[in-house]
């Protein structure tokens, strides 16, 4: 099953654009092989509202978003996850405002940055979230979807308004997702994956990139192509020992070199994850998780 990207996004970069009725974004100018056109800061309802995933500690993106915002009271700060290009702008935003910043928790410990954004290891929210949970203000309610699998932390946040989920980094309309181990899971993530093929959304709204108008056919695209890789690294195995770039030059060989240290990590998440399975193992005394491991089909799964 064929994924097919949507490239197609004109940023407008620090205008306040509606996206919905209950819906505006405002993209910071921070794009990146990492970040596509940038980061999409949602505001959710009017006059009351949420603001979701505020950015990077970015003076001009977040002084034309509480410029845009004039008049109106920001009463949450809403965090899909902790790496550098969604929540360091928080806490600039709760300074100005009073709003309360609620997210899953503190970043883990063994999440690893994401490109030249890095990690918000500062990151402490007001409020916890967890699955289920439910946020509203006036005309609008959120509920909160645990959804690791990018992150441990990672959260969507469903608009029951609006049949709507933004969706942050779990699922884009760009790209695929990067799943850095070990605190990024593949596992993780490709059950986050069915809890969105289990519901029946009308839209998501990615944190970087164009909304997703029929999200079930594409979701379930992502998934095969998730478990169609996992075949495609245990075939490399097969033949033979093989390390984790070794694996992105044949299966990787059709996308820009500039991409292939981020499909090394999605590679070595998929290798973390046959390890955890008993599928896979490392035959030098490299670390599971260092470029320079070496793997092989598990001794016992090559004889079951």
């Amino acid at each position: 099953m064929a994924i097919e990207f949507d490239t197609d996004f004109d940023p407008r970069h620090g205008e306040l654009v509606e996206v919905s009725p209950l819906l505006r974004r405002i993209v910071c100018a921070n794009e990146s092989k990492y970040t596509f056109r940038g980061t999409g800061t949602y505001i959710v309802g009017r006059d009351e509202v949420a603001i979701v995933d505020p950015g990077p500690n970015d003076g001009r993106h977040l002084r034309a978003l509480l410029d845009g915002l004039r008049g109106e009271t920001v009463a949450r700060v809403l965090i899909t996850h902790t790496h550098g290009d969604h929540s360091p702008g928080a806490r600039r935003i709760a300074a100005e405002t009073g709003a309360m910043v609620l997210g899953f928790g503190p970043h883990p410990t063994d999440a690893v940055g994401e490109g030249e954004s890095g990690s918000d290891i500062d990151f402490e929210p007001d409020q916890c979230l967890s699955d289920g949970d439910i946020v509203s203000g006036p005309g609008w309610t959120i509920q909160a979807l645990h959804t690791p699998g990018h992150m441990s932390n990672h959260l969507c946040f469903a608009l029951c308004e609006e049949n709507a989920v933004l969706s942050g980094d779990h699922v884009m309309g760009w790209s695929t997702t990067v799943i850095p181990p070990p605190d990024g899971s593949v596992g993780d993530y490709l059950h986050s994956l069915r809890l969105l093929l289990d519901r029946e959304d009308s839209v998501l709204y990615p944190t970087h990139g164009p909304p997703i108008r029929d999200p079930r056919p594409y979701v379930a695209a992502l998934l095969q192509h998730r478990l169609d890789r996992e075949s495609q690294i245990i075939g490399q195995l097969t033949t033979g020992p093989r390390t984790a770039a070794e694996i992105v030059s044949v299966l990787y060989a059709d996308v820009k070199p500039e991409l292939h240290e981020p499909a090394a990590r999605s590679v070595l998440a998929h290798l973390h994850k046959l390890l955890l399975e008993d599928r896979a193992e490392i035959i030098n005394e490299a670390d599971p998780l260092s470029a320079d491991s070496v793997w092989q089909i598990h001794r016992t799964a090559t004889t079951t």
